[in-house]
C-alpha cells in the first residue's frame, strides 16, 4: 500500500469495527503496510485527533471526531429534519422499527430512525452502516429501480452477503437475487424474511421521482414472529405512501439531491 493519504483513510475504515481498540502489529499486518510506516501514520492521525492510543495496552482506537463531523454534516443537510415526521408517522402505524437509508455513492448507509415498537424485542442495528445490498430489504429496494448489469456490477463489487454471515435466506448467486428483485417490482417494495439476520423481517421502498435516480429508501424493520409476510403486506401502503412523500419533498435537501448527479447511467425507465 504507497500514498499517505490512502494509508491513513485504510487504517480509518480499518478501526470503524475495533471500538475498544487494536494492537499495530495486528493493524500493519492486515492491511499490508510496513510497521514503522503504519505507526507513524498512526501517530499523525493521532496529531489530528482523528485516533487515540488506549492507555492501558497501547491499542489503537478512533476517537469520536470522524462521528461528529458525520451528524453535523447530515444535521446541516437537512435530510433528517425532512425524514424525521415522516418516518415517526409510519412508525407509529406500523409499531415497528422504520429506517431511513441514503444513497450515496455506492453505498446505501443508514441515517435516520424512529422506533414505533411499545414493548417485546425491539429490533434496531447500528447507525451509520453500509447495507449489504445482496440480502437487505433496504438494497433490494434500491437494486429493484436499476438495470441487471448495474445490479450485477455492483453486487459482484460488494459480494453476496453469505446464509452463513448474515441471514439463512440471504440469495447465494445473482440469478436468485434477481428473482427476488422481479417480486419487489410487481409489488413496488422489497420484503425479505431471515436473509439480512436470523429471525429478522424487513421491508423498504425506494425514494425517487418518476424519470430520477433513486436517492434513499424507507425501511421497516422488526422481528420476523411478528413482521411476518402478512403484515408486511398491509404495511405496504403506508410505506410506499412515505417513499413518495419524501421523495416530494427530498429536493429540499442537497443529500438527497445529490444522488442524481452520479456516474451510473439513468434509470428512470428500469421500474415497470
Amino acid at each position: 500500500m504507497s500514498g499517505a493519504l490512502e494509508k491513513s483513510l485504510a487504517i480509518l475504515e480499518y478501526l470503524v469495527a475495533f471500538p475498544d481498540g487494536v494492537a499495530l502489529a495486528r493493524i500493519s499486518t492486515e492491511l499490508n503496510m510496513l510497521r514503522s510506516g503504519c505507526h507513524r501514520t498512526l501517530q499523525e492521525l493521532i496529531a489530528y485527533g482523528y485516533v487515540r492510543q488506549m492507555p492501558q495496552k497501547g491499542d489503537y482506537a478512533l476517537t469520536t471526531k470522524m462521528a461528529s463531523m458525520g451528524l453535523s454534516f447530515l444535521s446541516r443537510s437537512g435530510v433528517v429534519d425532512i425524514a424525521q415526521p415522516v418516518i415517526d408517522r409510519l412508525a407509529r402505524a406500523t409499531e415497528e422499527l422504520v429506517r431511513l437509508a441514503i444513497v450515496d455513492g455506492e453505498r446505501l448507509t443508514l441515517v435516520a430512525k424512529a422506533q414505533g415498537a411499545k414493548s417485546g424485542l425491539l429490533y434496531d442495528p447500528d447507525m451509520g452502516i453500509d447495507l449489504r445490498l445482496s440480502c437487505s430489504a433496504a438494497g433490494h429496494a434500491w437494486l429493484m429501480t436499476l438495470p441487471d448489469d448495474e445490479v450485477a456490477a455492483r453486487v459482484l463489487k460488494q459480494g453476496l452477503g453469505t446464509p452463513r454471515q448474515f441471514g439463512p435466506n440471504a440469495p447465494t448467486s445473482l440469478k436468485a437475487l434477481q428473482s427476488a428483485l422481479r417480486s419487489a417490482q410487481k409489488r413496488g417494495y422489497a420484503m425479505i424474511q431471515d436473509a439480512y439476520a436470523p429471525g429478522m423481517s424487513s421491508m423498504a421502498a425506494p425514494i425517487r421521482r418518476k424519470g430520477e435516480k433513486t436517492t434513499g429508501v424507507v425501511v421497516i424493520a422488526g422481528p420476523s414472529a411478528r413482521l411476518s409476510a402478512k403484515s408486511m403486506t398491509r404495511f405496504g401502503p403506508d410505506l410506499v405512501t412515505a417513499a413518495d412523500e419524501l421523495a416530494m419533498a427530498g429536493h429540499a435537501s442537497p443529500l438527497l439531491k445529490a444522488a442524481n448527479v452520479g456516474t451510473w447511467g439513468n434509470i428512470g425507465d428500469a421500474m415497470p
